[in-house]
């Protein structure tokens, strides 16, 4: 089964190399370092033992960032690698880590590419970040005798369905694994009814809830939303799509005749698409200022402030007065809603959440999140939580009680690895 798995990655190949051509078209980022897609990365200029990290993209990046610097200062005599899929989750690893990780993309599960990187970087330790499972790379990790860890890892009932479909295949991945950390019981079972291993499958909660926000975020977010918006009520979306902007400015449109002089902040979830929503803001009408500065000048006081840089959503949510988490209105999975309930900011969300049910279902229980199905829920919604001080105060709170209760995943996942990581100094 994997020798077909293998080929058709082969015969694959010429279309994944146009694909990354076709995505350089909108962002040049996707047209960098393309041999390390194929295996072909520099020899290592250290002997150091290296820890591998694997987080997908951005939400895995931010999510491994408590992890990772555990491990630095856990390990200061081992280099982490960091690996990602998406240029946008480069990005993030060079904010986040300020150069104290190396990155590299990772290959595709092609037997010679990934045996050519398991060469060249030699790996203690291989951590991987929620859920990707790829068969080349557990197979020739497990010949090497180096531990594949799945750690934070999640599988929706939508994930679990198409897995199903290659039950055989599947299961002989998961055992080629050394451990599955699962979030939750739920996505531990359903690794099990995949065919990993019982011995090798715990729960250890979610990474999310122990990301910490920078130490200066309060006195910068009030810095900002003085220059922003001083008197001005504001509310964010944050991580939207593509269809789901329309929406928005749809609500905003009705939130701003309720609500005199109200500021929105969207920031889009790709940023192929930062012109696009710029553009789609203009064409209704509206004065848009661009956080990177990019269109020239810039409205004095602006109905839109378009996000259009990676890396700030935090400072954003903390100088917000509520927020509606994206990639929920459309099918998209939704996303981290975590990171502005932290700071104490009312969450709203749409219904297409199927990424972060168990999550969104601790802020259901807490009353700590309103769910809306379309443009006019969501006006309602925003004009709801701005017109009104202890709701907003009352949510924020809860949402915070939240985050601080489900704390503690990143000392079970370090007991964990602390297990595989004894190395011969």
């Amino acid at each position: 089964m994997r020798f077909l798995y293998s080929l058709v990655l082969y015969l694959c190949a010429p279309l994944a190399l146009c694909y990354l051509l076709l995505r350089g078209t909108k962002n040049r980022a996707y047209l960098e370092r393309i041999p390390e897609r194929f295996g072909y990365i520099p020899e290592p200029g250290s002997a150091q033992p290296v820890i591998w990290v694997h987080a997908v993209s951005v939400g895995e990046v931010q999510a491994s960032g408590v992890l990772v610097k555990r491990l630095l200062g856990a390990y200061p005599d081992c280099r982490v690698l960091l690996t990602t899929v998406t240029p946008t989750g480069a990005a993030r690893v060079r904010s986040l880590f300020a150069g104290a990780v190396e990155h590299r993309y990772l290959p595709y599960d092609m037997p010679h590419a990934i045996r050519l990187f398991l060469r060249r970087i030699n790996p203690r330790l291989l951590v991987i970040l929620e859920t990707e499972i790829w068969p080349n790379l557990l197979y020739y990790c497990e010949r090497r005798g180096v531990p594949a860890i799945l750690v934070n890892a999640r599988l929706s009932a939508a994930s679990y369905r198409g897995y199903l479909r290659l039950r055989r295949f599947s299961a002989s991945a998961l055992r080629q694994l050394s451990h599955i950390a699962a979030q939750s019981a739920a996505d531990a079972e359903r690794f099990l009814a995949l065919g990993a291993d019982p011995a090798s499958v715990s729960v250890t909660g979610n990474l999310k809830f122990d990301i910490e926000a920078p130490h200066d975020l309060a006195g910068q977010a009030q810095s900002l939303r003085r220059s922003l918006a001083a008197e001005r009520p504001v509310w964010i979306a944050a991580s939207t799509h593509e269809g789901e902007e329309m929406m928005v400015l749809d609500a905003f449109l009705h939130v701003r005749e309720a609500v005199t002089g109200c500021l929105l902040i969207i920031a889009p979830r790709h940023p192929e698409r930062f012109d696009k929503v710029y553009d789609l803001c203009l064409h209704r009408g509206l004065d848009v200022a661009r956080h990177s500065g990019a269109a020239g000048v810039t409205p004095r006081n602006p109905d839109v402030y378009l996000l259009d840089t990676l890396g700030d959503l935090p400072l954003f949510y903390a100088c917000t007065d509520a927020a509606f988490v994206g990639g929920s209105l459309v099918p998209a999975g939704g996303h981290n809603m975590v990171e502005a309930a932290r700071l104490g900011v009312p969450l709203i969300s749409g219904k297409h959440t199927a990424n972060f049910s168990e999550i969104i279902g601790f802020f259901k229980a807490a009353d700590a999140i309103l769910i809306v199905a379309d443009a006019a829920e969501l006006a309602a919604a925003v004009t709801r939580l701005l017109q009104d001080d202890e709701l907003r105060r009352t949510r924020g709170e809860r949402g915070q009680q939240v985050t601080q209760l489900n704390q503690g995943a990143v000392d079970s996942v370090m007991a964990l690895l602390d297990g595989y990581l004894v190395l011969d100094y």
